[in-house]
């Protein structure tokens, strides 16, 4: 009993020092992956070292090798090649002859800057301040500061030491790739790198010391040939610009930008470990993502430094990772930020149309490669889920959910609708009758991860992942169509639909992989789930044949484990059990993602790194997905809006008696704000956007309360006809005073 009161003690003074807008990690810090993040959704850096001696790994979001993946290139491979002989039990032969591996496409690394300062000053911790996006390093009687600023031409780093030593060092991972190590020239006050790359790419960084009182300030750009035919004095001229500028009135607008960025949303946890990463996982979005530049791909902006190639070459995987990435932009309000990922995803459209017509065969629509490069091309060699035609369906769901947010009837009519639909009608053409139910099948289908590459990895069509996104795509598509007054081609979509059938459930009331493929062990990827989260298709709401498939499907998994999982599958999990109304479980599974899988920079590292024994997943991969998806979790828990009905607090844990958030976004164009102390809703405010029918699940279980405007109670909802800009008001009625008897 000692030990448990030393541990609640230690665990409460923890809760309590917790800074949840600063992230403090004490020196030495000796691994990339621990670093401090900074970017401005372009260029990123990662802010470590030990000593005197201090580290600033630099990357930027479009450094790639482009060369096209040696296998895509052969005239006689396509989907033709894989469909006969995946039918025929080929695959393993068809691996042997075409399914090769390449280091290119591939993220490129960019270099690290190393500043050694006079001995005197020795790093005793490092710091981020989430709320203005500034690094520092405390020296001990003096700090360094660092921030990456969308405004200024260059990133700045304010040292104490009046004449520091730096230098620029090449990342030697590229001559794995056959390039020549990185060219570096030295100057008075200056270090300039120049890498040569395939194909005639160059990318350039250029640093800058100008002494400022007794202390100096560096100055750093990283520019391509793709912006400026002499990438070098373009580096040059962008650097003298922001040391012109000077660093106070950098950091003055730099700030400015971020508080801007902060005034979106907020929540406010009473778990202080969980509400930091909540931050830290939105202040990624503002650091990584900006329209205008590339969206984030696996490692974001912080491209793997340890010598060697980023993981899976830092690329877009589109079997979960770049939708698990852009899921939360959309209730915190950072609409820009999601806007990156929308925009390159459209403005690739023509090239995954022309994919569609040359690879798959189809003539119409467009079909989006289950891993790409930055350019939209395909790369990847285990063709069940990398040439899964159904992947551009999970992309369609990011275009379709940002108009349900804001409801814009443009963005509907011009984006949304038209890349769905285009999707669609690849999907469709692909589907053929089966000759013994009339079900509409695709050739072939396979679920993501499961049974890797192998000819097990072709599962009976259609797998509940393909059937499930084919499903909930001409559903959207049908609504969107409705919305935009097209009544044919509405039915065409519903019609599409209904030929589809229904999911493959086992006579137990389990979803399967597929027909005759039941989920035996413990598995990564939660794909035969997406029925329930993220496409919503099954709720324990709708129907008691849902709640059956729901609970059953969920015990069964709880049965298998999580020893094959990865640290995604745990955040994943707990917004999915969020979404079905189990909150102490969506608890349990994001602390053990936040506890186990994530570094103390806040990382996401796939493998469990603590001596816990919840997964048996080996490994130490940086990628971000899962801390994107532990950010949904929390909105899952605080506020839900599918369906056409807002819910707050749908799934809060007991042990979140105390819990409240500000204008948190939802779907239908409402703004939400709500407060709960005891466990009991005491205040909550909605705000419209748009002219909306609020339909509101009763947040006061029937009890009295009090409103600003007329509203209709029945059958557990709350009811209020909103016209944009007004807000409507709902609070706890205080009980009454009994009156005094003299």
């Amino acid at each position: 009993m000692k030990i448990l009161s030393l541990l609640l003690a230690a665990t409460l003074s923890f809760a309590a020092t917790l800074d949840p807008m600063r992230l403090t990690l004490e020196a030495p810090i000796e691994k990339w992956d621990e670093a401090i993040p900074l970017g401005n959704g372009l260029l990123g850096g990662l802010l470590w070292g030990k000593g005197n001696e201090l580290h600033l790994s630099l990357d930027r979001g479009d450094l790639w090798d482009l060369r096209q993946h040696p296998i895509y290139a052969r005239p006689e491979f396509n989907y033709a090649t894989v469909v006969a002989r995946a039918q025929a039990g080929q695959a393993d032969q068809l691996n042997k002859e075409i399914a090769h591996s390449s280091d290119y496409p591939t993220k490129l690394p960019g270099a690290r800057l190393v500043v050694t300062l006079d001995p005197k000053f020795q790093a005793r911790s490092f710091s981020l301040d989430l709320q203005r996006a500034l690094g520092s390093v405390d020296l001990g009687s003096a700090q360094a500061e660092c921030f990456f600023s969308e405004t200024s031409p260059a990133a700045l780093l304010l040292l104490p030491d009046p004449a520091p030593r730096f230098d620029l060092v090449p990342n030697p991972a590229v001559t794995k790739i056959g390039y020549a190590i990185a060219s570096v020239t030295r100057a008075e006050g200056e270090v300039t790198l120049v890498q040569n790359a395939a194909e005639g790419f160059r990318y350039v960084i250029h640093v800058v010391s100008r002494p400022a009182g007794a202390r100096t300030l560096l100055a750093l750009a990283v520019t391509t040939n793709r912006d400026h035919a002499d990438p070098v004095a373009l580096a040059r001229e962008r650097v003298a610009q922001a040391l012109a500028r000077g660093y106070d009135a950098a950091r003055a607008e730099h700030q400015h930008r971020w508080e801007k960025f902060w005034a979106s949303s907020s929540v406010s946890l009473p778990d202080a470990a969980l509400q930091q990463h909540y931050n830290l996982v939105q202040y990624f979005y503002g650091a990584a993502s900006r329209r205008g530049a590339p969206p984030i791909p696996l490692q974001g902006l912080w491209t793997a430094d340890a010598g060697v190639l980023p993981p899976w070459r830092g690329d877009y995987h589109h079997d979960l990772n770049t939708q698990l990435t852009y899921w939360a932009y959309l209730a915190s309000g950072h609409f820009d930020q999601g806007l990156s990922f929308l925009d390159f995803m459209w403005s690739l459209k023509p090239r995954h149309e022309q994919f569609a017509r040359e690879f798959f065969g189809v003539k119409h629509g467009m079909i989006v490669p289950g891993v790409m490069a930055l350019d939209g091309r395909a790369m990847g060699s285990w063709f069940p889920y990398t040439l899964s035609p159904t992947m551009g369906a999970w992309v369609a769901q990011s275009f379709y959910s940002h108009w349900r947010y804001e409801m814009d009837p443009r963005f509907l009519a011009d984006r949304a609708y038209p890349y769905c639909a285009a999707v669609g009608d690849a999907l469709a053409e692909l589907l053929t009758p089966d000759p013994r139910t009339g079900r509409l099948k695709l050739p072939l289908s396979s679920s993501p991860e499961i049974h890797n590459n192998t000819q097990r990895a072709w599962l009976a069509p259609n797998s509940n992942f393909d059937h499930a996104l084919l499903q909930w795509l001409f559903l959207a598509n049908a609504e969107m169509a409705t919305a935009l007054d097209r009544g044919p081609e509405a039915e065409r979509w519903h019609s599409l639909h209904a030929r589809l059938g229904p999911l493959v459930v086992s006579d137990t009331g389990v979803l399967l992989m597929a027909a005759g493929e039941p989920l035996t062990a413990s598995h990564r990827h939660h794909s035969q789930l997406m029925a329930i989260h993220p496409l919503g298709l099954l709720h324990p709401e709708n129907s008691a044949g849902d709640r059956r498939i729901v609970d059953g499907t969920l015990a069964d998994i709880d049965r298998l484990g999580t020893s094959a999982w990865t640290g995604y599958s745990f955040s994943w999990m707990a917004a999915l059990r969020a979404r079905v109304g189990r909150g102490d479980e969506a608890l349990r599974f994001l602390s053990a993602y936040r506890e186990h899988t994530t570094s103390r920079n806040g990382f996401h590292l796939n493998a469990v790194i603590t001596t816990s024994k919840i997964s048996n997943y080996l490994g130490r991969a940086f990628t971000l997905e899962g801390n994107f998806a532990a950010a949904q979790a929390v909105h899952e828990m605080l506020l839900q809006s599918w369906g056409g009905r807002l819910r707050i607090f749908p799934a809060l844990p007991a042990a979140w008696r105390d819990t409240s958030f500000r204008d948190l976004r939802a779907e239908g164009g409402f703004v939400v704000s709500a407060e709960q102390r005891e466990g009991r809703l005491r205040r909550a405010s909605i705000r419209a956007t748009v002219a909306q029918e609020l339909r509101l699940a009763d947040p006061f279980s029937g009890r009295p309360y009090d409103h600003n405007l007329p509203v209709t109670r029945a059958a557990g909802e709350i009811r209020c006809r909103l016209q944009p800009g007004q807000t409507l008001e709902l609070s706890e009625r205080a009980p009454a005073r009994a009156e005094r008897i003299p």
